[in-house]
């Protein structure tokens, strides 16, 4: 059991424990150099700003500020910090105290709204047969029922009058050659996406007119272009350019003869 002088003279030790504890941390404070500190901001839409380069003239110091637009750098009333960053103002400010300090700078080139343009040529041959679909849904519609078999759930099999018309109708032949040609297209732009001018160019060397002879003479088929791998795929062009090099006029049209 403890005595009660034993737990006071516990309790004084802790006590002074501490404030040795709080009186050392103040000393460690009081030597290390003095730091002023802020947050950066645009002017104009009050965003914080990063990476701007804050120098002290006084002492020689320079550091730029984080992500979140704050910057701490030694400094003590009286010194001059020069704020810089492109296509910013430099502002110059004097250090009264230690209080963290706000900065706005002035924006010099006026920055424009985003502007999103949508390039059909930009989508990827998926996203691109997806939009002919959406465009040209009536073709997709009740004009693409081919079924000329109806089979219910229940009763007898019976036939399918919109497959008939669909079939023999104008409207329905009309419907079935434009998903052709869509699907044609879709094709065409998967052998484009990856049988590309820069990676071409890339594995050939080739350049200029050169290179659009080589591509359109040695255009791959869509089955070879979906099931290669890319190994296969380049060694592929990389024999197809020794053989165009070998006799480049190969596969070449002859020019029409004119006729007088």
């Amino acid at each position: 059991m403890i005595k009660r002088g034993q737990w006071f003279t516990f309790s004084n030790m802790k006590k002074a424990g501490l404030l040795l504890f709080f009186i050392a941390f103040a000393l460690r404070g009081f030597s290390q150099e003095k730091t002023v500190a802020g947050i950066v901001f645009d002017e104009g839409s009050k965003d914080r700003i990063a990476k701007v380069n804050v120098i002290n003239l006084n002492n020689g110091k320079s550091v730029y500020n984080n992500l979140n637009g704050v910057y701490t750098i030694d400094a003590e009333p009286g010194d001059a910090l020069v704020f810089r960053k492109a296509d910013y103002r430099s502002d110059t400010i004097t250090v009264q105290s230690y209080i963290p300090l706000a900065i706005y700078m002035h924006r010099i080139s006026i920055q424009l709204p985003e502007v999103i343009v949508h390039d059909s040529s930009m989508l990827n041959p998926q996203k691109r047969l997806v939009r002919a679909k959406a465009e040209n849904s009536k073709a997709y519609g009740s004009l693409a029922n081919r079924d000329v078999l109806n089979i219910p759930t229940v009763g007898m099999p019976g036939l399918g009058i919109d497959a008939l018309y669909n079939i023999f109708s104008r409207e329905g032949k009309d419907a079935a050659k434009l998903r052709e040609m869509i699907a044609s297209d879709y094709r065409q732009d998967v052998i484009d996406s990856r049988f590309n001018r820069a990676l071409v160019a890339r594995v050939t060397g080739l350049k200029d007119k050169q290179l659009t002879d080589f591509m359109q003479k040695y255009r791959p088929g869509y089955y070879f272009v979906i099931k290669a791998t890319e190994y296969e795929f380049i060694a592929s062009i990389k024999t197809n350019v020794r053989r165009y090099l070998r006799n480049p006029k190969a596969y070449s049209l002859q020019p029409l003869s004119s006729s007088n």
